[in-house]
C-alpha cells in the first residue's frame, strides 16, 4: 500500500475531513472544545470523513497527470467537479473559494486554461496551495529529485490555472521544493529548511519574484518554530495557511498530532489541515494515518485507487 503517492495524498484527504465540520469556527471556540477525531456534521451538515474542495481539486489534478501534463484536460477536470459533482464525496460540491470560482467560469467563457487565474493581489487565497501537491510526482518522473527551473515553470502555471499572483506561485514553490525534500528521506526539519532555502534562492534570482519575498521572511528565520501559537494566522489567506501548516509540522512529531493542531487553529481549518498533512502523510507514511480515521473517508477505495493510476502511468 504504502507509496510516496498515496501516502501524500490519503494524508491530505484525512486532514481535510479533520477539518470540514469546524471550518471558520475560531481558536478560542476549539480551545474549550479542541477536535481529538472525526466529527460529523457541524459546519456544512455532513457525515464523517467527508472531504472537501481542497481534496476534490487534488484528485482532479492527480487524475489529469496520469496520463500526462495538460492544462487544458485540468481546467476540464476543475469544472467536471465545479459543474458536475464530480471528484467529490457525494456528487455535490460544496467550499468554493471566490478566486477558484472565478477562473473556473473564466474557462468555461472561452479564456485559455494559463490566463484563468487572479493575478491581483486580492486573488491570493490558498486556493492553489490545497490542491499543488500532485505535482511533485510528476516533476520527479520527468525531472528527478531537483525542483529545476523547468520544474519551477511547471508548478506556476498549475498555480495560475486559478491563482496566477507572484505570492501564490511562490508559496506553491516553497511548498513543492519542501515535499521534494521530504520524499529524499532527511529529517522532517532539514527538509522544510533546506527546501525553503532551495525555492527562496530561486525566487532571489528572478527579478519578477523578488519583491514579493518579503511576505515569506518569517519562513526564513531559524527560530520561525518557536513562534508562540498567537503570532500564527490560519486564515484562507496564502501566506498565513502555509506559515501555519509549517509550524504545525515542525512543533509536533507524529501525523495524527500535527492534523489536530491544525485543525484546532481554527478558521480555514481544512485548508490548513490539508495543506500540513499532504507533507505529514508524506513524511510519516500511511500507516501512521489513524486507522479509525480512514475507515470512515468518504469513497476511500475510489481515492486510493486514483493514487495507484498515477504510480502505474509514471512506471514506478
Amino acid at each position: 500500500m504504502s507509496n510516496n503517492i498515496t501516502n501524500a495524498i490519503m494524508g491530505l484527504c484525512v486532514a481535510d475531513a479533520l477539518g470540514v465540520p469546524v471550518e471558520f469556527m475560531q481558536r478560542s471556540k476549539l480551545k474549550a472544545d479542541p477536535v481529538i477525531d472525526m466529527r460529523a456534521y457541524g459546519t456544512y451538515n455532513q457525515p464523517a470523513g467527508t472531504w472537501s474542495d481542497d481534496t476534490s481539486m487534488t484528485l482532479c489534478l492527480l487524475d489529469s497527470l496520469a496520463n500526462g501534463l495538460d492544462y487544458d484536460d485540468i481546467m476540464k477536470k476543475f469544472h467536471q467537479w465545479f459543474d458536475e459533482g464530480a471528484y467529490t464525496p457525494y456528487g455535490e460540491t460544496f467550499d468554493v473559494g471566490n478566486a477558484t470560482r472565478k477562473a473556473i467560469n473564466r474557462y468555461a467563457s472561452g479564456t485559455a486554461a494559463l490566463e484563468c487565474g487572479g493575478k491581483a493581489e486580492g486573488d491570493n487565497g490558498n486556493g492553489s496551495l490545497m490542491r499543488i501537491l500532485p505535482i511533485l510526482f510528476y516533476l520527479q518522473s520527468q525531472y528527478g529529485s531537483e525542483i529545476n527551473e523547468e520544474a519551477f515553470d511547471i508548478i506556476h502555471k498549475v498555480s495560475s490555472l486559478t491563482h496566477a499572483h507572484q505570492r501564490s506561485l511562490i508559496a506553491c514553490g516553497i511548498y513543492i521544493c519542501i515535499a521534494s525534500e521530504i520524499t529524499q528521506g532527511i529529517g522532517l526539519k532539514a527538509a522544510i529548511q533546506t527546501g525553503t532555502q532551495k525555492a527562496m534562492q530561486y525566487y532571489r534570482n528572478n527579478p519578477e519574484f523578488t519583491h514579493e519575498l518579503k511576505h515569506y521572511a518569517r519562513l526564513e528565520n531559524k527560530d520561525f518554530e518557536k513562534l508562540p501559537e498567537e503570532q500564527i494566522k490560519s486564515s484562507g489567506y496564502v501566506v498565513d495557511t502555509l506559515e501555519a501548516a509549517l509550524w504545525c509540522l515542525l512543533n509536533t512529531n507524529n501525523y495524527r498530532d500535527c492534523v489536530l493542531k491544525a485543525v484546532n487553529l481554527g478558521e480555514d481549518t481544512d485548508t490548513v489541515a490539508a495543506v500540513a498533512g499532504g507533507l505529514a502523510g508524506l513524511y510519516y507514511g500511511y500507516d501512521s494515518i489513524p486507522p479509525q480515521w480512514l475507515a470512515v473517508i468518504a469513497k476511500r477505495d475510489y481515492i486510493e485507487s486514483l493514487c495507484d493510476k498515477l504510480q502505474t502511468a509514471q512506471g514506478n
